[in-house]
């Protein structure tokens, strides 16, 4: 039996994606790089490692291993010692390496844009492959982090904790031109307002729809009817729920 949408999702999941296109209008990835694979390996090297952190490793790191074939090819304790500092370095040098042979030894050294062909590849999941596909490539794709997972929880725009399925159930609500955009404007959101331990709900530009929110202060009174317009506007372009 398929499962049920948390009452309300499809019409929050329309405000949620206007407001937070005002609030972050710079939709970018945080991850610096300059070719699909340099992008690839700089989503690996961020597991459980922060964006800043993976952007002073990958200079150095790719200025010795420029080419897929050469990090096919690496010495495994030179390349764990280049990305030591991200943590887990082991297992992403051996990630790192069997992804390359693999993109090497199946598509001729380049990346593939397919995600059936990227999560073929050794240490490469559907939420690193989403990356690779929206961000380097255009494809619509929509990853699916902590970030993700913890504001869609908390908007209830899905039930799911499991991240393919939260993909799935914010995949059907939303055009797929807006996918990319929406997971890196709540990456965003997550860091800079909507927190782990203690989210700035006062700062928050869908704190009057958001069933999780506790208000504290009240924003300026501008905020709240440019907020309140914006709701009305949404509600009456949005579909009805099914």
């Amino acid at each position: 039996m398929r499962r049920r949408l948390p009452a309300g999702a499809r019409e929050r999941v329309g405000i949620v994606v206007e407001r937070l296109r005002q609030e972050h209008p710079a939709a970018i990835c945080a991850l610096v790089h300059q070719s699909p694979l340099q992008l690839l390996v700089a989503t690996v090297l961020s597991a459980q490692c922060t964006d800043e952190r993976v952007n002073l490793v990958t200079p150095a790191l790719f200025a010795r291993y420029p080419a897929v074939q050469e990090l096919a090819a690496a010495v495994p304790d030179e390349l764990e010692e280049v990305i030591r500092s991200t943590g887990f370095f082991r297992m992403k040098a051996r990630a790192i390496r069997e992804m390359s042979q693999d993109i090497v030894d199946r598509y001729g050294g380049e990346v593939p844009a397919r995600m059936d062909d990227l999560v073929t590849l050794r240490g490469v999941g559907r939420k690193t492959a989403n990356v690779v596909l929206g961000v380097a490539f255009g494809v619509p794709g929509l990853p699916v982090d902590t970030h993700v997972t913890r504001l869609s929880a908390r908007l209830k725009l899905t039930s799911a904790t499991d991240p393919a399925e939260i993909e799935r159930d914010l995949c059907s609500m939303v055009p797929a031109e807006e996918w990319t955009n929406l997971s890196l404007r709540l990456i965003v959101h997550g860091r800079q307002v909507c927190v782990a331990r203690r989210p700035r709900c006062p700062q928050c530009a869908v704190n009057d729809i958001c069933p999780s929110a506790q208000l504290g202060p009240l924003r300026p009174a501008s905020l709240r009817m440019k907020a309140q317009a914006t709701s009305r506007s949404s509600r009456s372009r949005s579909p009805r729920a099914s």
